[in-house]
């Protein structure tokens, strides 16, 4: 009997307290849920407020101001930047120059305007749109505008360049370029050699005028000639205007040849040498520089390329359906 008594206390002493145990291990199970339920819920929070700020963020940039400075009353030297290439929806487009242009010309603290200028040239309509409205507000406000070229003014930066009542040259910058060009390829050989046939429906016969895959005929060469010597002769009465007298014209003035600034100085087509301080410290007496340049902020081209990439996404989707037969 003793000897079963001491088996028997062995035998329970050896197997776990089983409710105590089952217990145990649902309280381990429901702190974890509730620990993996606590680090969820701080998650979401942490992420929600991550969005709110980028949303907040994105707001405060996209209707925030594009200059720099604005009405400022003492007397200073407004300067717009004209930089890269002259075309629509570029910096140095129209929409962004032109708006530049009236906030320095409505400043009463702006003694005058300076175009710092840096451009190979680009569209001759947008070049034309700034040069217009320049002259326009000159006369209204009744304020000198001056150009300072620094790498470059060319075609049609140089056309934007002559609505200043003077123009200002580094020795070495790049002037000149008054002329028009139409560019393009042609592939039609290459594809006589592949064996490859073009095959463009049009209804109008110089619908597929400039296509590459397609010979050019001479009616259409010439058409495109005449435009372009249209648009030549318009450049070229515009720079007469706004150079007057000064310009000393030759036979390759117009001929879309550029030129050093030291030579355009000589030739006419630029007044004389000189950077930004020196314009805003000894010709506009006005030392304090104040950039009027407006620019695109970082949400206005986020909102350009999401509405680039979802054009391109309806495009893709539209492609995708079945073709008409």
């Amino acid at each position: 009997m003793g000897a079963a008594k001491a088996t028997q206390k062995t035998a329970n002493t050896a197997l776990p307290d089983v409710p105590n145990w089952e217990r145990t291990t649902l309280e381990k199970l429901v702190f974890a849920s509730l620990h993996e339920q606590r680090l969820a819920r701080r998650w979401r929070t942490f992420v929600r407020l991550a969005w709110l700020l980028f949303f907040a963020t994105l707001g405060w940039l996209l209707f925030s101001e594009g200059v720099a400075n604005q009405n400022v009353s003492t007397p200073h030297t407004a300067v717009i930047e004209i930089k890269g290439e002259i075309a629509s929806g570029a910096e140095a487009g129209a929409e962004l120059v032109v708006a530049s242009v009236r906030a320095a010309f409505e400043d009463t603290g702006a003694q005058a305007v300076v175009l710092l200028i840096n451009s190979p040239g680009g569209s001759p309509v947008q070049a034309g749109i700034i040069n217009d409205e320049i002259k326009r507000l000159k006369v209204l406000h009744n304020k000198p505008v001056y150009a300072v070229v620094e790498e470059s003014a060319a075609s049609a930066a140089y056309y934007i360049a002559v609505s200043a009542d003077r123009i200002f040259v580094d020795k070495a910058s790049i002037v000149g370029s008054i002329g028009v060009l139409m560019d393009g390829f042609g592939f039609t050989g290459l594809m006589d050699k592949l064996g490859v046939e073009r095959r463009l429906m049009t209804a109008g016969e110089n619908k597929g005028f400039l296509d590459p895959f397609s010979p050019q005929t001479e009616t259409q060469r010439v058409f495109a000639q005449a435009m372009l010597d249209q648009v030549h002769q318009q450049f070229i009465a515009v720079v007469k205007e706004g150079r007057g007298q000064r310009l000393k014209e030759t036979p390759e003035t117009f001929s879309g040849l550029f030129w050093s600034g030291q030579q355009a100085v000589e030739m006419g087509l630029a007044d004389q040498l000189g950077s930004l301080d020196f314009v805003a410290r000894e010709v506009v007496k006005a030392e304090e520089i104040i950039d009027y340049t407006r620019r695109d902020n970082v949400a206005e081209r986020l909102v350009k390329r999401f509405g680039v990439a979802m054009g391109a996404g309806v495009m893709s989707a539209l492609k995708s359906g079945t073709a008409l037969h």
